[in-house]
């Protein structure tokens, strides 16, 4: 167990980890979709939305030193639901941090997703239930994306293309619970002067201590660019809550991010080759060029800011076609040296 002294999150000095300094650097979408998981109802969801020891909350956002109380409000069209999250700034303000929103496809099946929201993390960010989490509908979905970890408030930043599963969420009981004949939507009684009992503020944790308990909610979630539930935004997007305090004081970094080049995918040439250019924002730039002539190998230079690395990757064949040799020769030079790696691998077609 860690032994951390809480001070206040917000500094500049201990938010110096995180790239962006978004406020949404200080709440786990991932931890809020487990939770939900966890819960057994909605009120019972904003209770661990809200509690300490889950380290999904750790927000400051209006400066006070002390944690924002997040409190749920819930909605309902039919055969969708949105959850919205929203945290307690003054007695007048209040600030939407995500959007749960979750739909019925058929008797037995449900999809969730949680969209953050775009005055906390810069752009709308959605994040979804990886496949090896629970149970999976076996639907593939090309257009779902399978995230690589950087830093900043997304888990993950960065998008490679891949077939994943939708995950099915039926069982979870929260989900069947606000299914149940008898269910009636949760609007949450809490406000800036009426809080729970049970509730204490807390100091908010450096993002230096907080980051490590923020990402062991990340392998069970994933980011993706595609919003399942077509419906949920148009339920949303009347009752969506912002706050003038926040948008000010978070004016500077937010603009900032949203001026910065996102990544960029260029591809040419027919199937026998592509080629892909990528701009990440990093301070001083980097630049990825790829080559991939499919029957020939694979050329691939890495070009940045302190070394250089070159890959090349041959494949011979045996004249009968039974056995296939694939030998990948990599040179990484930097400022301490260059080192030299040689892989090869032997297959054989039966």
């Amino acid at each position: 167990m860690l032994n951390i002294t809480a001070i206040h999150a917000q500094d500049a000095g201990t938010a110096a980890a995180d790239t962006t300094h978004l406020p949404g650097a200080n709440f786990s979408l991932q931890g809020a979709l487990e939770m939900f998981k966890k819960a057994a109802s909605p009120e019972e969801f904003e209770k661990l939305l809200n509690t300490q020891d889950n380290k999904v909350n750790n927000l400051d956002l209006n400066g006070d030193g002390n944690i924002d109380y997040v409190r749920v409000v819930n909605k309902r069209e039919n055969d969708v639901h949105v959850f919205v999250l929203q945290a307690l700034i003054s007695e007048t303000e209040s600030q939407d941090i995500a959007v749960i929103e979750l739909e019925k496809t058929a008797a037995d099946n449900a999809v969730v997703q949680i969209v953050g929201d775009e005055d906390i993390y810069g752009e709308e960010t959605i994040i979804e239930p990886s496949s090896g989490d629970g149970k999976a509908t076996g639907e593939n979905d090309e257009k779902a994306e399978q995230p690589y970890f950087g830093s900043g408030p997304h888990v993950a930043a960065r998008y490679a293309p891949t077939r994943a599963i939708i995950v099915n969420v039926w069982f979870w009981p929260c989900v069947r619970f606000v299914y149940a004949p008898v269910y009636t939507v949760w609007i949450s009684p809490f406000s800036w002067r009426v809080r729970p009992i049970w509730w204490h503020p807390w100091r908010p944790m450096p993002w230096a201590v907080y980051r490590p308990y923020r990402y062991h909610y990340a392998p069970y979630y994933t980011v993706v660019r595609t919003n399942r539930i077509v419906y949920a935004p148009r339920i949303y997007r009347p009752m969506r809550v912002t706050s003038v305090t926040v948008r000010t004081r978070n004016q500077v970094v937010v603009n900032r991010y949203r001026a910065t080049p996102r990544q960029t995918r260029s591809f040419s040439g027919p199937r026998t080759g592509a080629t892909r250019s990528f701009s990440t924002p990093r301070s001083n730039g980097t630049t990825r060029t790829f080559s991939t002539p499919r029957g020939n190998g694979t050329n691939r230079t890495f070009n940045g800011p302190n070394r250089s690395i070159n890959s090349n990757t041959r494949t011979f064949s045996s004249p009968n076609g039974n056995r296939q040799v694939t030998r990948q020769r990599t040179t990484v030079s930097g400022p301490r040296g260059s080192a030299t790696r040689t892989r090869t691998r032997v297959s054989r077609n039966h």
